[in-house]
């Protein structure tokens, strides 16, 4: 199809208004009457592309270089709810952040979810109103996918989601900046090209131990039940900036304890519990050898043992005499002695 024949379709579309139908009950013959026909009349909504997109809210999801598997899958799986977001090329580690925002006005964004990764372990999320601000930085903990999850929901792709707060959002100002922050970020826009005119999953924002838990509830047809999707996460906020990126820090969680701090606390209670098993093995090889030396010593050997008289000191001053020494006779040689037999 042609563009020619696309444009003239979204136009005839457009042209189109509510109308209204009658229908009959249980196959009977049309009732009279001005009220019963009211009654009976059906009004048919317009076409949902006869909207006009006015709320251009457009969403760029990327990360730096150095993302594990993990967060690459939970980027995919955002992107995939949110069909107003956009895609971008990781970016370098050694450029400063205020790079993003030229990013953003390259992709013509004006939302932005970055993802930034630090010793291949730990997960920052940034989201920020490009290029005024505010801007947010959370740390990323228990991340679960779409495809780890494996629930049993199946939501349409591309559907207009609701979303849900926490009352405690409306209690402090901090968390009710950010949860204007994310309506405006998490929301697909009315209208919006690539969304579909349905809404059939929820995003809810629950707090819980000074964090956010993210979680994402198919709405079923039968009950209005709400089943598990995913993905899921936790966002411990640590910095409410005023710019973009940067700027006035607004907010600051005194709670937050950075990973190296935890890590370095874990450390050091390891290496304090083993200092203190190997001080009761020294104290039990002490006390086990003083068992020993208690066990060697007899403590009756001394009993039958008495205390002699001590003798006197002599001294001698005169000469010992001389011993007489034998003359013994001189023997002749064995070879004298054969001389003389002969």
């Amino acid at each position: 199809m042609s563009a020619f024949k696309r444009k003239r379709g979204r136009q005839a579309l457009a042209g189109k208004k509510a109308k209204k139908a009658k229908f009959v009950a249980d196959g009977g013959e049309a009732p009279t009457g001005a009220e019963q026909e009211k009654k009976n009349e059906v009004t048919i909504p317009a076409p949902v592309s006869s909207g006009k997109w006015t709320n251009k809210e457009r969403v760029l999801i990327f990360s730096s270089r150095g993302i594990n598997f993990r967060t690459r899958h939970l980027m995919q799986d955002l992107r995939t709810l949110m069909p107003h977001s956009k895609a971008d090329t990781k970016m370098d580690r050694k450029d400063k952040l205020f790079i993003v925002n030229e990013v953003c006005e390259i992709k013509n964004c004006n939302k932005c979810l970055f993802f930034e990764a630090k010793k291949k372990q730990d997960l920052y999320m940034w989201i920020s109103n490009s290029p005024h601000g505010p801007s947010a930085k959370f740390l990323v903990q228990n991340i679960h996918t779409l495809a780890e999850l494996k629930m049993t929901g199946n939501c349409l792709k591309g559907s207009r989601p609701l979303l849900s707060f926490d009352p405690k959002f409306d209690k402090e100002p901090h968390f009710a900046l950010l949860k204007e922050l994310f309506t405006q970020t998490f929301s697909t826009p009315r209208y919006h090209p690539k969304s579909q005119p349905f809404v059939d999953h929820v995003f809810t924002f629950t707090i819980a131990d000074n964090r956010i838990w993210f979680r994402n509830y198919q709405i079923m047809e039968e009950d209005a039940a709400l089943v598990e999707v995913g993905p899921r996460f936790v966002l411990n906020l640590i910095k409410i900036f005023q710019g973009s990126f940067g700027g006035p820090t607004l907010f600051e969680n005194p709670d937050f304890q950075s990973p190296n701090m935890q890590r370095r606390e874990i450390r050091l209670s390891a290496a304090a519990r083993m200092r203190e098993k190997q001080m009761v093995k020294e104290m039990q090889k002490a006390k086990r050898d003083e068992a020993k030396e208690e066990v060697g010593k007899d403590v009756t050997a001394d009993v039958f043992l008495t205390i002699a008289d001590e003798n006197p000191v002599q001294i001698q001053t005169d000469a010992p005499e001389p011993k007489e020494v034998k003359k013994n006779k001189h023997k002749a040689f064995k070879r004298q002695r054969m001389a003389r037999k002969l």
